[in-house]
């Protein structure tokens, strides 16, 4: 399989750590529960990184787990993965679609941080748009900060939870006015929000796999996972 080409630039009219409490996370399972699964073998998933300065601390970590997601559901098959970063003075790059778990790995460690603000609007407006060309069951975003504004996030949110892409927000650190911003883009499009850290990273790394397997191919997918995330999202499921 062909590699993916290096991520193109989004137009600008486009597109204290502690571990994550059982409360998020079972309400993160609950969420996760309403995302309308694939036919087997044609699930999208948009994963959109904030690649902006003040990552930099962990953005190994956040590689790692990354990377590990699309490896684990790499035997499933069928799942196609675009994406989508932002950094610097404007700059918004999206990759093509790609199927190949391991080139997408491979692009995302050339990712490096960079200073500048968020573009979360860019990111929700570009899932939008995507999904009018062809459907996206989910769109998956890690980040720590928020500096736009909340009423205009809170609407692109809106319109994507109208035509089916919930949005699972994974926040690294506490910043009150993201989690704010974050969990409310998740209510609005009928995702989920769940806090991301160096202690709980193997526990979120099950949940995003979960989702992936989730998107590929459903209940069927996930049981042939064997996970604990697994078992216990179907456990959700019922």
């Amino acid at each position: 399989m062909s590699e993916p080409k290096t991520p193109s630039k989004t137009a600008s009219s486009d597109v204290a750590p502690g571990r994550s409490s059982s409360a998020e996370v079972d309400a993160f399972l609950n969420k996760v529960q309403s995302l309308q699964p694939a036919a087997s073998g044609t699930g999208r998933l948009i994963f959109a990184m904030d690649a902006t300065m003040s990552r930099q601390p962990t953005w190994d970590l956040a590689l790692g787990l990354q990377s590990e997601m699309f490896r684990a559901v790499k035997e499933v098959g069928g799942l196609d993965v675009q994406l989508i970063y932002f950094r610097g003075f404007g700059e918004c790059r999206s990759s093509r679609w790609v199927r190949d778990p391991d080139a997408l790995a491979r692009l995302m460690r050339q990712v490096r941080c960079e200073g500048g603000h968020t573009q979360i609007r860019k990111v929700l407006s570009h899932a939008r748009n995507e999904t009018g060309r062809q459907t996206v069951n989910a769109l998956v975003y890690v980040g720590d900060c928020m500096e736009e504004s909340i009423d205009d996030l809170s609407q692109l949110a809106g319109e994507l939870g109208l035509v089916g892409v919930p949005v699972f927000v994974f926040q690294e650190g506490h910043d009150a006015r993201a989690e704010r911003a974050f969990k409310e883009i998740a209510r609005l499009s009928r995702g989920a929000y769940c806090r991301f850290d160096a202690g709980s990273a193997a526990q979120l790394r099950a949940l995003l796999t979960a989702v992936a397997v989730y998107a590929t191919g459903g209940r069927k997918a996930l049981q042939n996972a064997k996970s604990d995330a697994a078992t216990l999202l179907l456990e959700q499921l019922r």
